[in-house]
């Protein structure tokens, strides 16, 4: 009788362990950066490499930072997305263009739109590391003084801002959750 309960105790534990791997969303990746203050950065601005893109851009209110590359058809993807929450104008967007060409990240923001206050680049991708960039895009929600509220990878859509964004800038602003 015990030759047999062995081999089954391993059987339903292996059944157990299956069944919950099944029920994870495989594209969620948590971010240890979530509650913690943004990386310390500094990166030269697309449109004026003289000037710099820093974390102290980003406070002072609700913002977004946005991982993108040309390379990246998600990017493309979520671009004219981008494009009307910034002509809403209710929360600031900034760019992190990633590994990129920056003649050509400039042409494609000239072809496509502009949605950010700001890009920075990030040629050599060191500053997408300290952010723990897995891939592009990938979209940090900040709160007023730089700390990091949330992060989506994969294209951002009007159902995951309506129901993952929008709660938590409200949150962040001291005002009813939509």
């Amino acid at each position: 009788m015990t030759r047999f309960a062995l081999p089954l105790l391993v059987l339903m534990t292996l059944i157990g362990v299956l069944v919950i791997g099944l029920q994870r969303d495989p594209s969620y990746v948590p971010s240890p950066l979530i509650g913690k203050d943004a990386p310390d950065f500094s990166l030269p601005l697309l449109d004026n490499p003289a000037g710099t893109l820093t974390k102290r851009d980003l406070q002072g209110d609700v913002a977004i930072l946005n991982v993108w590359a040309t390379w990246c058809g998600g990017c493309r993807q979520e671009h004219p997305f981008l494009l009307a929450l910034a002509r809403e104008g209710n929360i600031r967007i900034f760019g992190l263009n990633w590994k990129d060409d920056p003649t050509l990240a400039r042409q494609w923001l000239v072809d496509l739109g502009n949605p950010y206050t700001a890009v920075g680049v990030d040629q050599d991708g060191r500053s997408a590391i300290d952010w723990g960039v897995y891939g592009a895009p990938e979209t940090f929600l900040l709160d007023a003084d730089g700390r990091v509220l949330f992060k989506h990878i994969a294209p951002l859509t009007a159902a995951v801002w309506t129901a993952e964004f929008l709660p938590r800038i409200a949150t962040s602003r001291g005002q009813q959750a939509p």
